[in-house]
């Protein structure tokens, strides 16, 4: 048995099946999950008539590198979307397709880190998403936390990492549009990320894949590819980033995203991943085709968000400190009590179901930045959401 495997913690949803194990909440009140950030809209109908339409193609074996049609797809849209016009991806050297982006930030850990010695670090922001740590772990490194606080825009303060932590740091997850704060890195952030990654050698790997989720239209969150762009970072270098079709496109179940950036890396992780074994079905790298090449569905999904962000704001305002992020689906509240506490009682009582924010945490530097937190996904239809605020506004005047 890999002894690393005793180092994981339990899985944030498994804490809170076990939080709430016995409860018997209100039969005459409707379930509403905002425990979990899984897309609820529905998925482009185009984009299931070309995935029927492809199933005849399931009778071959799928290439580790997906199409060149997928690949050149990809590499159109991150182009358009982050205009990287200065430096364009190439679909044969600067794009790999991925089983969604939960197993690419789980695996290429496995690629570019070296846990021989035990020295490694990796970096990731405190709150996170327990992939990053998981990866970390298994890989052999040490996770490093850097808490994201409210009086800091929820930034991490990279000024306050002592040297030799630099100096052993061989991979740092970023998330940006942030999970589960929501916030974005501007390009002094990533100008610093970026100069402090060519000093110290580290690989980037920016989680993106909360980007496409956002509230003006004019004003798309940066992506760690287009900074390196406008910072005249030549070829990516040590440079990655993450995307998928699950939050953009409302496909969560096709399992479709992207790794794309430094060409080197790429190729490392190509050889890795033609032994791990992860390709994508020539049905879904066909329906992906579809998805990367249209935005309409995407304006009209952003919409349906802000509508939902609009509507229950207005209903917790007053009642708990909460606020617009600047983009993604989460709303991360301060709570009255202990995060657990609220969890448990506001479904013991409302049939409403939220996530701890100290189970998408760690205690570090005498902090635990999601404690008395707790994330709500907006993710349901708007009735359920507005629903969902109606009975947390009524739960948390009972106090």
């Amino acid at each position: 048995m890999n002894a690393r495997l005793a180092a994981l913690q339990p899985y944030p949803f498994q804490k809170l099946a076990a939080l709430l194990q016995g409860i018997a909440p209100p039969p005459d009140k409707t379930p509403i999950r905002l425990s979990i950030g899984e897309p609820q809209h529905a998925a482009p109908g185009f984009v299931l008539d070309a995935l029927t339409r492809s199933l005849p193609s399931l009778s071959t074996y799928p290439l580790t590198k997906a199409s060149p049609e997928l690949r050149a797809a990809i590499a159109g849209w991150a182009n358009r979307r982050f205009r990287l016009e200065r430096q364009p991806l190439d679909p044969e050297r600067h794009v790999l397709p991925v089983a969604g982006t939960r197993e690419a930030l789980f695996s290429i850990a496995q690629t570019v880190v070296d846990g021989a010695d035990g020295s490694a670090v990796v970096m990731m922001p405190n709150p996170f998403y327990q992939i990053y740590e998981g990866a970390a772990l298994l890989a052999g490194a040490r996770p490093y936390l850097l808490n994201t606080l409210e009086h800091n825009g929820y930034r991490m303060a990279l000024d306050r990492v002592p040297d030799e932590i630099w100096r052993a740091t061989q991979l740092f997850y970023v998330c940006s549009p942030g999970n589960p704060t929501g916030a974005v890195l501007d390009i002094d952030d990533w100008r610093t990320l970026i100069e402090l990654s060519q000093r110290y050698g580290f690989v980037i790997a920016a989680d993106e894949c909360y980007s496409e989720i956002y509230f003006d239209e004019e004003r798309p969150p940066l992506g760690l590819l287009q900074a390196a762009v406008q910072l005249g970072l030549s070829d990516y270098r040590n440079c990655l980033v993450f995307h998928s079709l699950s939050k953009r496109s409302n496909l969560p179940g096709l399992r479709s995203g992207f790794v794309a950036g430094d060409a080197n890396l790429l190729a490392a992780y190509f050889n890795y991943r033609t032994y791990h074994g992860c390709a994508l079905p020539p049905p879904t790298q066909v329906a992906s085709i579809a998805a990367w090449s249209d935005e309409a569905h995407v304006r009209a999904n952003r919409a349906l968000y802000r509508e939902k962000f609009d509507a229950v704001l207005e209903i917790l305002n007053g009642v708990l400190p909460v606020q617009r992020p600047q983009a993604g689906f989460y709303l991360w509240p301060r709570t009255p009590i202990d995060d657990t506490v609220f969890a448990r009682e506001l479904y013991a009582r409302e049939n409403v179901l939220v996530l701890p924010g100290s189970y998408l945490s760690r205690r570090a530097d005498g902090v635990d930045p999601g404690a008395n937190r707790v994330r709500m996904a907006l993710v349901a239809p708007l009735d359920e959401c507005v629903e969902a605020a109606r009975r947390i506004r009524r739960f948390v005047q009972s106090f």
